[in-house]
């Protein structure tokens, strides 16, 4: 089933305005819509409109597409960032590596309809990261990606977003280890995780949901006593701002960021792709 969370467009076929769109399940809170919504306005880009389309599964994707003749793109959120890939006609070389699409670009031929798929997730977190590692000043001097001073990572996760995470370490050049609940290839689980491989991994990456609004009383379950004042708490979730998972690491002195400003950076990068900039 496919719910429209949008109440500016009243007939689908007579809109004439560039559409772009979200989906994924749920959506109530996603990121997305209001960031594109104040982008066209300090932008002045009047003949664009985004929004929001619910989808607990895909079948009825093309149909949806059909459906919508001035849809340009979507971005893809969970759960379906790599489930869509059977759907599309081609994928960018990094999204076939990453093994997961966050963006799709739709091109409209008089024959036929192309999906065009992409990660942007990668371009967002690397320089969000990159940002904060490399010109934040607040960090110790033994945390750096630089080669002289190596670390190493816990990734936790591995849905689409953390495989987006896992291609930007390997590009660095940082050895890190999956996290799961469920025991899976090269992933160990957080019953295996004591505070041994904590206190060793500085940098500490949460790629799953757990956090994020309404769960706001929920956390990845790692013992938080083992991090300490060199330890990089990096959340994927944005909303709230601070999540429990960052308040915990913040208490036992480690520096935390959030996924605000990957978000915006994948998004600025999914507009360029939607328009070939």
């Amino acid at each position: 089933m496919i719910r429209f969370i949008w109440k500016g467009l009243l007939d689908k076929k007579m809109h004439k305005k560039k559409l772009y769109a979200l989906i994924g399940y749920p959506l109530e809170h996603s990121f997305s819509k209001t960031f594109f919504e104040k982008k066209f306005l300090k932008e002045k880009i009047i003949d664009a409109e985004f929004a929001n389309f619910e989808m607990e599964n895909l079948s009825g994707l093309r149909k949806w597409i059909d459906d919508y003749p001035h849809l340009q793109g979507f971005m893809v959120t969970i759960p379906h960032k790599e489930t869509i890939i059977p759907f599309l006609d081609k994928i960018s070389d990094i999204a076939t590596e990453v093994g997961a699409v966050n963006v799709v670009k739709i091109v409209r031929n008089k024959e036929n309809i192309q999906l065009l798929g992409h990660n942007t997730d990668v371009f967002g977190f690397e320089k969000a990261f990159l940002e904060k590692t490399l010109c934040n000043s607040v960090f110790s001097p033994c945390f750096s990606v630089k080669p002289k001073n190596k670390i190493s990572a816990l990734l936790l996760g591995t849905g689409g977003a953390a495989k987006a995470i896992a291609y930007v370490l390997k590009k660095l050049n940082i050895e890190y280890q999956l996290v799961t609940r469920n025991p899976k290839n090269n992933a160990i689980t957080y019953e295996v995780l004591n505070k041994q491989i904590i206190q060793d991994n500085l940098l500490i990456i949460n790629a799953t949901p757990l956090g994020m609004f309404p769960n706001i009383n929920t956390c990845p379950p790692i013992d938080y006593t083992a991090i300490g004042k060199n330890h990089f708490l990096f959340d994927l979730v944005y909303n709230p701002a601070e999540t429990l998972f960052m308040k915990k690491g913040k208490a036992h002195g480690a520096v935390v960021q959030n996924g605000y400003e990957m978000l915006v950076y994948q998004a600025e990068e999914g507009w360029m792709v939607w328009n070939n900039f």
